[in-house]
C-alpha cells in the first residue's frame, strides 16, 4: 500500500490499483473484508493467474458482499484503466459483448474491486475465441450425497481420461463439488469439446452407475451428475484459487490425486490457503505441460452415435441439435401422452343465470332445480358454481351448473338464463 485514505492505493505488478471502501465486510458470518480478498488473490496470484490469464472472464459481481445475490456483468465497464484488457466475444444468441481479460495480479486487483469473489473464466485463449484449450469435467453432487462418494467419482474421471490419453488436475469446487480439468490442444471447436464431456460422463456412469449419473433432467439424477453442459459456448466455471460465496470463504483449491484422497474441502478457505502455498507451491503449476488430444474420445463418440445414441438435452436457452431427442422432462413428456391417449372431457356446464343482484341469480337457480327436479337430485355439492364477475364498474353474479353426475340422456336441454341480466 502506498497511501492511506477512505480509500486504499496499492502498488501492484508496477501499476496503482485504487481499492474503494476496503473495510466493506464481504463476508458477514466470517468477518472478512474487501482488503481481505485482495490481500488473498495478491498471496496466491501466480496460481489464480495461470487458471484465467489470457482467457475472457463473466463478471460476478458482489457488490455489496457475498450476503446479497450478485449479478453477472458480461461487458467490461466503460469506465476503466486503458491497462485492463478486453476481448469482443459472441454469443449464441447472436450478440456481441467486449469481455475483460485478467492476465496480471494489477487486473486482478481490479476486479477484486468492482466485487468480484470468484473468479469466472471462458474456456478459450484470446488468440483462439473459437476452439477450446480446456475440457472440464464438473462433478456435481445431488443434495445428500457424502464427500467420499464425490472422490470415488472424480477417481473414475480420472481413468477415463487417461485411457483416452488425456491428464486429468482435480480442484475442488470450492462449495460441495470436484472439478476436473484436462488441457487440450486447440483444434476443435465447442461443440466438439462438449461432445467429448458428454461422453466422458456416459463412460463414467457407465462403470459406476450406482454412484454418478449423466441424466440432465433433475429428476432423473442421483448420485454425482457430471455436468457435460458447462463444456456449451458461453458457459463458464469458477476458476482454480476462486474464492467462493460461502459462510466461510471457502476456496477452489488446486490439488493433486493423493491430496484429493485425503482431504476435507472446508480445509481450504481465504484465510488458510496462502500459506499453504507458500509452503507446498501450486498444484496445477505443471498442468500447461500435459495437452492432449480430444481426437480418441471424439472415436469414442462417433461409435456412440453409429449405435444410435441420442445427443444430450442441451441448455433451454441452446440452439435445438440435430440429434438431440425432445427437450421435454420425462414426467411432462409421460403427462403429455397419457393426455394424448385419453384427451379429458370437457365439464358439461350450463348457465343458468346471471345478474346484477346475487339474490336474484339465486332465485333463478331455484327456478332452474323446480323445472328439472330428476337432474337435481343427482347434483353434488360442488357441481353448481356462483361465479362473481367483474363488471365495468360493479361486480355481477353468474350461476352455473355442472351435469357430470347425471346421464348424458338425462340432462337437461340448453336453456337461456333466468334472470339474464348481465351489466353492459
Amino acid at each position: 500500500m502506498i497511501r492511506a485514505s477512505k480509500n486504499e492505493v496499492f502498488a501492484i505488478a508496477g501499476r496503482e490499483v485504487t481499492i474503494t471502501h476496503p473495510d466493506k465486510v464481504y463476508f458477514p458470518a466470517a468477518g472478512y473484508t474487501k482488503r481481505d480478498v485482495l490481500l488473498y488473490y495478491m498471496a496466491v496470484s501466480e496460481g489464480a493467474l495461470r487458471g484465467v490469464a489470457r482467457r475472457p472472464m463473466a463478471l460476478k459481481r458482489f457488490v455489496n458482499g457475498t450476503g446479497e445475490p450478485p449479478f453477472f456483468q458480461k461487458r467490461a465497464p466503460e469506465t476503466r484503466p486503458p491497462w485492463v484488457e478486453t476481448v469482443t466475444l459472441a454469443f449464441p444468441s447472436g450478440r456481441t459483448a467486449d469481455e475483460i481479460v485478467v492476465s496480471d495480479a494489477a487486473q486482478l486487483a481490479w476486479i477484486v474491486n468492482l466485487g468480484c469473489v470468484d473468479l469466472n473464466p471462458h474456456a478459450i485463449r484470446t488468440d483462439d475465441l473459437d476452439h477450446p484449450d480446456e475440457l472440464r469435467i464438473d462433478l456435481d453432487p445431488q443434495p445428500g450425497i457424502a464427500w467420499s462418494q464425490i472422490r470415488d467419482v472424480a477417481a473414475v474421471t480420472r481413468e477415463v481420461l487417461e485411457e483416452v490419453g488425456l491428464v486429468g488436475w482435480p480442484k475442488t469446487s470450492g462449495s460441495r463439488g470436484i472439478h476436473v480439468y484436462a488441457r487440450i490442444e486447440p483444434t476443435f471447436g465447442f461443440d466438439a469439446v462438449r461432445k467429448a464431456a458428454l461422453t466422458v460422463a456416459r463412460e463414467v456412469e457407465r462403470r459406476a452407475p450406482t454412484l454418478a449419473t449423466s441424466k440432465w433432467w433433475k429428476e432423473e439424477r442421483h448420485g454425482v451428475f457430471l455436468d457435460y453442459n458447462q463444456n456449451a459456448k458461453d458457459r463458464t466455471v469458477a476458476s482454480a484459487y476462486s474464492v467462493r460465496p460461502t459462510a466461510d470463504a471457502r476456496v477452489s483449491m488446486p490439488l493433486t490425486w493423493d491430496d484429493l484422497a485425503r482431504c476435507d474441502p472446508a480445509d481450504f478457505t481465504l484465510k488458510t490457503v496462502p500459506a499453504m502455498v507458500a509452503s507446498r507451491g501450486d498444484a496445477h503449476a505443471l498442468i500447461g505441460h500435459s495437452v492432449g488430444s480430444l481426437i480418441r474420445l471424439l472415436d469414442v463418440a462417433a461409435e456412440h452415435e453409429r449405435d444410435g445414441l441420442l445427443d444430450a438435452p442441451w441448455p433451454p436457452h441452446y440452439a435445438k441439435s440435430t440429434n438431440e431427442p425432445k427437450r421435454v422432462s420425462p414426467s411432462r413428456a409421460k403427462a403429455s401422452a397419457k393426455a394424448a391417449a385419453s384427451p379429458r372431457e370437457k365439464a358439461p356446464l350450463v348457465i343458468v343465470a346471471k345478474s346484477a343482484s346475487k339474490t336474484d341469480a339465486l332465485d333463478g337457480l331455484e327456478r332452474w332445480k323446480e323445472r328439472h327436479p330428476e337432474a337435481t337430485l343427482r347434483l353434488g355439492a360442488d357441481d353448481v358454481l356462483v361465479d362473481t364477475m367483474r363488471g365495468r364498474s360493479s361486480p355481477w353474479y353468474r350461476i352455473r351448473v355442472n351435469l357430470r353426475h347425471v346421464p348424458e340422456a338425462a340432462r337437461p336441454p340448453s336453456e337461456p338464463p333466468d334472470p339474464d341480466a348481465e351489466p353492459r
